[in-house]
């Protein structure tokens, strides 16, 4: 029977074949230095971190990120364990055979530590193992690797995977000096590869602050201190027993945090987020599928694109699944696609059984995969799309009903002023008027009856409550009392009186310029005047035919 072979196609999918985005290779690094860390903590050699409700005790272990565009190096350093001497090689020679534990450990195929070998031409590990005096490295030549690849593209010379990697690999040993770490697992790319300016957060960008910004969602980094509601999500993972994963993770020395925060930006101008809301997912047969919260705004609009925390974003482990909108399509009452950039949140993978692809852009697909989307799927179309529908419309009948009074004020400030230019204008004016306070009228309507059922949202009291100093108490004859006020009565009305001869409007228009004309005079003037100025507003903008208007007076004085 013929022996298998796998041949160098195989590394060059392992490696640039497997992920799209270069950035990946931080979440692999990452992932690996985490189960590393949690390995130590079990064995003692660092302090372990606790969940204490309130904000986490992050123990002894840390991931340092250290950047250099100029040099086009990278390193990932975590401050675990390490690989013994004489387990460093088989450790790191298997490929696709790893000893980690699917539901236990992060990362569990053993195929993440390539992934680096796409954009560099260098990749090398090195390590200690605590309590020995020996430092391990191991060396990847990715020039040769790609070289050989070229070779079996280009049908030149077969070779297959075990020919590659045992031309590119490199194994040494060196004395552990004053400056090594006790116990450490670094790896480092060097020189990166020019087209992969994004891995320093790209050419656009000082401080690396975009990938901080990347990091700060993708990573397992706790909530930063001013994102006043962590509080409560540690509070509630901790009383329902749902493992709550954190790191102290460095990029240049600075550490990074899930960058959520209480004001966000939408559509619709500010947005503020004042509470959270919690929600457990629980299969057929009793056990945890995961769980999530999602922070309670007004649901004005959707969340602008900058606004890098909008979305509900997907985790296994506290590491994100896929990229931000990951779960969109299953807000399936949506057709817009829209729905899940209304939400801030995180939904947390908890069995085992979810398991990610080799990518992590999503689950591998079984039954309980197929169980957990369709309690998502019945969680945001009947309570998710209620709530930002909902808070989506009380927003657009506040905006009617403030239209409405900036309308009727401005109205109101030119019938004072004597603008209008003559009855043709006047009636223009207030039939647009009429017509918003009729909008008016019906968005009052509107907010009056979801504040005396509730809504269909189980958030709608508390969004009109909250926006209540927002919605003007004007109205106008035909208007109801505004039902949001504090003692329910109304300002005065603003109801314009329709002036029934135009002479009045004309009069004003001329009585100062011509003082010494006669009655007929002044009459004539007044409409001979009132279509010229009537032609100059319809044909420039506002200040721009004041302008020429009060020129025109000047002139004629």
């Amino acid at each position: 029977m013929a022996n298998n072979t796998f041949g160098a196609y195989i590394i060059e999918i392992l490696t640039a074949g497997m992920y799209q985005d270069s950035k990946v290779i931080y979440r692999e690094y990452i992932q690996n230095a985490c189960n590393s860390i949690d390995k130590s903590e079990k064995q003692g050699i660092l302090r372990v971190r606790k969940q204490n409700g309130k904000s986490p005790d992050m123990g002894e272990g840390e991931i340092n990120i250290w950047l250099e565009p100029n040099k086009r190096y990278i390193s990932i350093e975590d401050n675990a364990m390490g690989i013994k001497v004489d387990e460093f090689q088989s450790t790191l020679r298997r490929t696709a055979d790893s000893d980690k534990v699917i539901g236990e450990d992060k990362g569990f195929r053993g195929i993440g530590k390539l992934c680096g070998l796409a954009y560099c031409k260098q990749l090398v590990f090195t390590s200690r193992y605590t309590g020995e005096d020996t430092v391990s490295i191991m060396s990847f030549d990715a020039l040769k690797m790609r070289e050989m690849i070229n070779e079996a593209h280009k049908k030149i010379k077969r070779h297959s995977a075990e020919d590659v990697l045992e031309a590119m690999i490199e194994f040494s040993t060196r004395p552990a000096i004053k400056s090594d770490s006790e116990h450490f697992f670094k790896a480092e790319l060097i020189d990166i590869n020019a087209e992969n300016e994004e891995l320093f957060g790209g050419k656009d960008y000082n401080n690396t602050e975009k990938l901080k910004d990347y990091l700060s969602f993708v990573a397992p980094a706790p909530y930063q201190a001013n994102f006043i509601y962590r509080s409560e999500i540690y509070k509630y993972a901790k009383e329902n027993n749902h493992k709550f994963d954190e790191y102290v993770i460095k990029v240049n020395g600075e550490q990074i945090f899930k960058k959520y925060k209480t004001h966000i930006k939408t559509g619709n101008g500010q947005d503020d987020v004042f509470g959270v809301k919690f929600q457990d997912f629980i299969a057929d047969d009793g056990s945890l599928l995961g769980w999530m919260w999602f922070g309670v705004t007004s649901f004005k609009a959707a969340i602008k694109r900058e606004d890098i925390s909008r979305g509900l974003r997907l985790r296994k482990e506290n590491i994100q699944i896929g990229e931000e909108d990951v779960v969109r399509d299953l807000f399936t009452k949506d057709s817009s696609g829209r729905s899940n950039s209304y939400f801030i949140g995180e939904i947390f993978a908890v069995s085992s059984d979810l398991i990610p692809n080799s990518q992590r852009s999503y689950f591998n697909e079984n039954p309980i995969r197929i169980e957990f989307e369709s309690k998502l799927k019945d969680y945001f179309n009947n309570t998710l799309h209620h709530i930002y529908y909902e808070g989506s419309s009380i927003n657009a009948s506040i905006k009617k009903i403030t239209a409405f009074k900036e309308s009727a004020e401005e109205f109101a400030k030119k019938k004072e002023e004597g603008k209008f230019l003559n009855n043709e204008d006047f009636e223009k004016q207030e039939q647009i008027l009429k017509a918003k306070g009729e909008e008016a009228e019906k968005a009052y309507k509107k907010l009056e009856k979801q504040k005396e059922n509730g809504g269909k949202s189980i958030l709608t009291l508390d969004i009109i409550a909250r926006r209540k100093k927002e919605i003007p108490t004007v109205s106008t004859t035909k208007l109801p009392l505004n039902p949001f006020a504090a003692d329910n009565k109304s300002d005065e009305t603003i109801e314009p009186e329709h002036e029934t001869s135009s002479y009045k409007t004309r009069k004003t228009l001329v009585d100062d310029m011509f003082p010494t004309k006669n009655k007929k005079e002044r009459k004539l003037l007044a409409d001979t005047l009132a279509k010229i100025f009537f032609i100059i507003e319809n044909s420039a903008d506002k200040k721009t035919s004041d302008e020429i208007i009060k020129r025109i007076k000047e002139e004629l004085r």
